[in-house]
């Protein structure tokens, strides 16, 4: 059972975990924006197990509070950095997306408690940049009637925003050129089924 979870900062509590359902979208698979494959940085925490004094109540995990942590450096100083994060509650880690930042990967390494793993990775985007194009995207969803379905739209935390269509092998093309050569490295395109109302 895959316990890794997508989320973006911004949370309240960035262990209120994010699903990218909520975030109106999930699923994606092809197109490009390096896949963060290798770690670029991995620290170990080492602060003492509830070091991150009001930062969470007394019964959170350790990555509970880091995330937390995490999540106030990211809306504080490194909004321009950071482009999104997953999180491994059974492993206790998490992956960071970011643009290159010594400053920023210090501060969260230094925030790591005992027993939590950061792993960080490089990206060429922002969150906020993504976010932007998720919109853009978003506000085109009955352009595209009659030539494919455009059902989902959200960030995977990795640098990528996820477009679900009926018809992926019409849809890539057409995005891509639509949203241009710049942007098309950020978006990946998949199949996703229709959208159920509950």
């Amino acid at each position: 059972m895959d316990t890794r979870t997508t989320v973006r900062a911004g949370t309240a509590a960035a262990c209120a975990l994010l699903a990218l359902g909520a975030l109106q979208g999930s699923s994606a698979g092809a197109q490009t924006a390096a896949d963060g494959s290798a770690p670029a940085t991995e620290c170990r925490g080492t602060r003492p197990e509830g070091g991150l004094a009001g930062l969470g109540s007394p019964e959170d995990t350790p990555l509970q509070r880091t995330l937390n942590h995490v999540d106030k450096l990211v809306q504080d100083r490194y909004a321009d950095v950071f482009t999104g994060l997953e999180v491994d509650e059974e492993g206790s880690g998490v992956s960071i997306h970011r643009m290159p930042s010594a400053a920023f990967d210090a501060a969260v390494c230094e925030a790591a408690e005992k027993g939590v793993t950061v792993r960080l990775h490089d990206t060429d985007v922002n969150e906020a940049d993504l976010s932007a194009l998720a919109d853009r995207i978003s506000e085109d969803m009955a352009r595209w009637d009659g030539t494919f379905q455009l059902r989902e739209v959200g960030q995977d935390g990795r640098g990528h925003v996820l477009v679900g269509v009926d018809d992926p092998d019409t849809a890539r093309p057409i995005i891509r050129e639509a949203y241009g050569a710049r942007n098309a490295r950020y978006i990946r395109v998949e199949y996703a089924p229709q959208a159920e109302l509950l």
